[in-house]
């Protein structure tokens, strides 16, 4: 055996599935923390879209009370922007977490916002 043949790298034998249960844990995890809601109100529908993922969320959105939004308006940039900034934000997060954690494709993103869950700002230490 020479060493350049001993340098090259070994193909892997088989192959990884990722199962669609999976799939929706990851995207379910992912998705409850760029809103800031508990995994359990989060709902996810999977797809196929040519060979690549489809994602469809459907999930409450975490706010701040309206009377710490009244007392001090910059919270709302503090949380990250208005509703509709952070869920867009959300959607590219979605997209870019899922991919780099399951190696797929992402195709869409679709956020569906289902309500609102009154948080109170998280106080830094």
């Amino acid at each position: 055996m020479t060493a350049a043949s001993s340098s090259q790298p070994i193909a892997p034998h088989g192959r990884t599935r990722i199962t669609s249960r999976a799939l929706d844990r990851i995207v379910t995890a992912v998705t409850a923390d760029a809103l800031d809601v508990d995994p359990q109100h989060v709902r996810v529908e999977l797809a196929d879209s040519a060979g690549a993922l489809a994602l469809h969320v459907s999930t409450p959105i975490g706010v701040v009370a309206l009377p710490r939004i009244t007392a001090d308006p910059g919270v709302v940039a503090r949380t990250g922007g208005n509703v509709l900034q952070r869920a867009r934000n959300a959607q590219e997060q979605i997209r870019t977490s899922v991919a780099e954690l399951t190696g797929s494709e992402i195709a869409t993103v679709v956020v569906h916002l289902t309500g609102a869950t009154i948080q109170a700002e998280a106080r830094v230490q």
